[in-house]
């Protein structure tokens, strides 16, 4: 690209957010009465795609709060890609810092579970494998396979909160139970069959899918799974993961 038109395109992009371009052809575009009517245009955009990649905070706060914080996010964070579908990438960490949030601590986590839908929503197609094609293993087989999880797999554990109730309440669009326990959770979303599905995740469960993501091998990653959790039935942990669709690929054979 033409280092100037590079130039004039970055100082452009900067003005729309508000700063003061110190390039001349950007700075007489800012004089202009049009300019504003675009510069907001542009910006609301922005704080509907948030409102669209984040509708759980949005429920749980409410339109107008939510509206105000996403405000303040785009005044600081343009965005960097022109598919405004993986915008916010960063917007849970925004809301830690953002002192209006201060009192809903598990408002963060709850946008890091919104950022993880989208994340499963647009990864690559993948057809996940069934129970069959773990069963039709030898047990020496199986020992030293690895269970490739799904490409739109997303786990994610809270220690001290129950933020996956939280946000599968403001996402389903369901009350959150008065009795709620304060407690930790972890969650995976994948989309094995065109739509993302949500799901929790016991303790072993995520043990393994961490082990299995880093390349471990059924023997390890059981072994894992059941370090974090003894009592857990390995069976069951791996047989729920099976049905969810969560692995799209068996490999029995090391390269």
């Amino acid at each position: 690209m033409n280092g100037s038109l590079e130039r004039f395109q970055d100082a452009f992009a900067d003005a729309l957010f508000g700063a003061q371009s110190g390039d001349e052809r950007v700075a007489r575009l800012q004089e202009q009465p049009g300019f504003s009517v675009y510069r907001n245009t542009v910006f609301k955009g922005c704080v509907d795609a948030l409102q669209a990649n984040f509708p759980a905070v949005a429920r749980l706060v409410g339109e107008a709060w939510f509206r105000s914080a996403a405000a303040s996010y785009v005044g600081e964070h343009a965005p960097a890609d022109a598919r405004l579908v993986h915008y916010g990438a960063d917007f849970a960490a925004f809301l830690e810092d953002f002192e209006p949030a201060r009192g809903m601590p598990y408002l963060a986590e709850v946008a890091r579970l919104d950022a993880l839908w989208v994340q499963a929503h647009t990864a690559r197609d993948e057809v996940p494998i069934d129970a069959a094609a773990v069963a039709t293993l030898s047990v020496e087989v199986l020992g030293q396979a690895i269970l490739r999880p799904h490409a739109t797999a997303r786990w994610i554990a809270f220690d001290t909160m129950p933020a996956f109730t939280i946000w599968r309440a403001n996402r389903e669009g369901w009350d959150v139970p008065d009795d709620l326990v304060w407690q930790g959770e972890r969650a995976l979303l994948l989309r094995p069959f065109g739509e993302v599905t949500w799901q929790p995740l016991s303790v072993a469960g995520y043990a393994f899918l961490d082990a299995s993501a880093v390349g471990q091998p059924f023997d390890a990653a059981a072994a894992r799974a059941l370090d974090a959790q003894p009592e857990a039935a390995l069976g069951d942990v791996v047989g729920e993961l099976l049905a969810a669709g969560t692995f799209s690929a068996v490999v029995t054979e090391r390269r």
